[in-house]
């Protein structure tokens, strides 16, 4: 520990303090607006902002990625407690704080297990069709509060059909709509003058406190004689840090939540490594993956019994936390505390803050979601990749966004099987130049000995395909009335019992029929195999040639022995003493 104070200058915490403080003010606005898509008081959105963020600064690996509320998450959330009727808040709040705390445990478990590593099975088609599909839905479930009209529908009925009830419920609110629109536009045109300029990336932050203002001097915010506000606002946000609250607990959650909390505990994990990954790549910095998992973990974990919305690693955050010079995870510290002293500080300003505002800045985070340029490039790549961006963005909008993600995967596996099952297999022959090549169609056939190269995985599903090799070699060899057949394994992988199975079946009916096959090219997961199961038992040891390293070629060896236990060979291209020279004039192309 010492060591480590010793090598973290002035300097240093100069760059973290100024990092900190610059992702607290994206922090701020964000959290209120992640809040508003979970369908939570913006106060959840703002202490996750807090404990999140610390706890997975503190323990975690990355000295880059900024933890809190996100967008995914966050409508991922807003999906999970749609079981909740609109007026059951507080009930809801409840179940939010319990999901959090299941989602903790699951990826404390994930990081104690050591299994963070299966996070790089889900495709990267699976989540870019994730991302379309959450920012989709981002933007549809915002036209209501940009245009200031009131959620309509109950928490059992679909997210579509409760956006058309509220759409086709009454008239815009004009105010509303033409504050929430010069949000936009002000958004993306500081965006570009920061860019441009190379500024600070304050734009969410000055378009709010813009916004607040003009509908402030305009009396949009303040009440009227009746009470309420001409556009709707966040609301009161109380002025103190979270405090620790054990949740409600209903099984009846625990059921509605578990397929969710599995969900957000591998999504979570996905977003926060893909960031530490990628900002990793740039700095060199080493990642253990299953402390960044249990980090993930402990925030959220954490963050349910303080009332915090849960999180994970925010891509723009953490983007520019490391861009503005941030050099080891204190600048995370710096950025929860900068929040917290600017909720105590600055809270009771929160109620004139407009949701149509809001709805614009989660307008805009909804099409900065999605990654158009990787969509295009995985929509052009191939089919299996269109299909699954496409599957899987349909899903989150047309089925729950926290299911669309299992789908895509179970469809990325459903997708692969079959493709991992084709085993390729092609016939070699050794040539009058002494090669031993493919065979062309105009090559005559071998009457000396078949030789077939075998390729692909070598598991159960692959059963049908290897049944169609062996038939396939059966009628040519009885045809061609060889008594020697060589398999080549060496791009073979992966064998199972199912497939070795088969392997014993075929040799000991080819012996059966007076053909002699030999198998070379065998790796080592294969050799065990055949060990385990006794092949040698039954199988003479000169029939098999292992793969090892830095010994001659195991094909060539075969074949030269396939020549030797020939008593005469008469093939017109093959025949003589081909097999019969030195080793330097046989050759190899496969």
């Amino acid at each position: 520990m010492a060591k480590l104070f010793a090598k973290y200058s002035l300097e240093k915490a100069h760059r973290d303090l100024l990092a900190g403080v610059t992702v607290a003010a994206i922090s701020l606005p964000q959290a209120m607006a992640y809040a508003l898509i979970a369908g939570v008081d913006p106060r959840f959105g703002l202490y996750s902002a807090i404990v999140v963020t610390l706890i997975a600064s503190i323990f975690g690996s990355s000295s880059h990625l900024i933890n809190g509320p996100t967008n995914a998450i966050s409508l991922v959330v807003f999906s999970a407690l749609a079981f909740f009727d609109p007026a059951a808040r507080l009930e809801a709040y409840q179940a939010m704080f319990l999901l959090g705390i299941m989602i903790g445990i699951i990826q404390i478990l994930i990081a104690v297990f050591k299994l963070g590593d299966l996070t790089r099975y889900i495709s990267e088609s699976v989540v870019i069709g994730f991302m379309a599909g959450a920012g989709s839905l981002v933007a549809l479930s915002q036209i209501g509060n940009l245009m200031g009209m009131r959620d309509q529908g109950s928490g059992q009925q679909h997210v579509l059909y409760r956006i058309w009830l509220t759409l086709t419920a009454g008239p815009p609110n004009w105010r509303a709509l033409s504050l929430g629109v010069s949000t936009i536009v002000l958004v993306i045109l500081l965006r570009f003058i920061a860019r441009r300029y190379h500024l600070p990336q304050i734009d969410m932050l000055v378009a709010l406190i813009a916004a607040g203002i003009v509908a402030s001097a305009f009396g949009w915010s303040h009440p009227g004689a009746t009470g309420k506000t001409l556009v709707s606002v966040v609301g009161s946000v109380p002025r103190s840090l979270p405090a620790f609250h054990i949740p409600q607990i209903k099984f009846v959650w625990i059921q509605e939540l578990s397929g969710s909390a599995f969900a957000i505990a591998f999504l979570g994990l996905l977003e926060a490594l893909a960031i530490a990954k990628s900002i990793s790549a740039h700095t060199r910095q080493p990642l253990d993956y299953n402390r960044q998992c249990l980090a993930e973990g402990m925030a959220n974990l954490c963050g349910g019994f303080f009332q915090s919305l849960p999180g994970s690693g925010s891509l723009t955050r953490s983007a520019i936390n490391f861009q503005s010079g941030a050099v080891s995870r204190f600048s995370g510290v710096v950025s929860a505390g900068t929040v917290a002293l600017c909720v105590l500080a600055f809270a009771p300003l929160a109620r004139y803050v407009p949701k149509p505002a809001l709805a614009g800045l989660l307008m805009v985070t909804a099409a900065r979601l999605v990654d158009w340029k990787r969509l295009s490039y995985a929509l052009r790549a191939s089919r299996y990749d269109a299909i699954l961006v496409l599957i899987t963005a349909l899903s989150a909008v047309f089925i729950s966004v926290e299911f669309s993600i299992l789908i895509g995967v179970a469809l990325s596996i459903l997708m692969f099987i079959p493709r991992a099952a084709l085993l390729h297999w092609g016939e070699l022959i050794v040539s009058g130049e002494r090669v031993i090549r493919e065979r062309l169609p105009d090559d005559p056939p071998c009457s000396a000995l078949l030789l077939y190269d075998l390729e692909g995985e070598l598991f159960f599903g692959a059963a049908p395909e290897l049944d169609r090799c062996f038939e396939e070699i059966t009628r040519n060899a009885a045809a061609s009335e060889v008594s020697y057949v060589l398999l080549r394994l060496k791009r073979t992988r992966n064998p199972d019992m199912v497939a070795v199975e088969r392997f014993e079946d075929f040799l000991r009916s080819m012996d059966a029929s007076g053909i002699t096959v030999l198998l070379c090219g065998v790796q080592p997961d294969f050799n065990k195999v055949i060990t385990n199961l006794k092949f040698r038992d039954w199988l003479p040891a000169d029939r098999i040639f292992p793969e090892e390293v830095g010994q001659f070629s195991s094909t060539l060896r075969a074949v030269r022995h396939v020549y030797q236990m020939m008593e005469e060979n008469t093939c017109a291209h093959c025949g003589g003493d081909v097999a019969m020279t030195a080793h330097d004039t046989v050759y190899y192309r496969v």
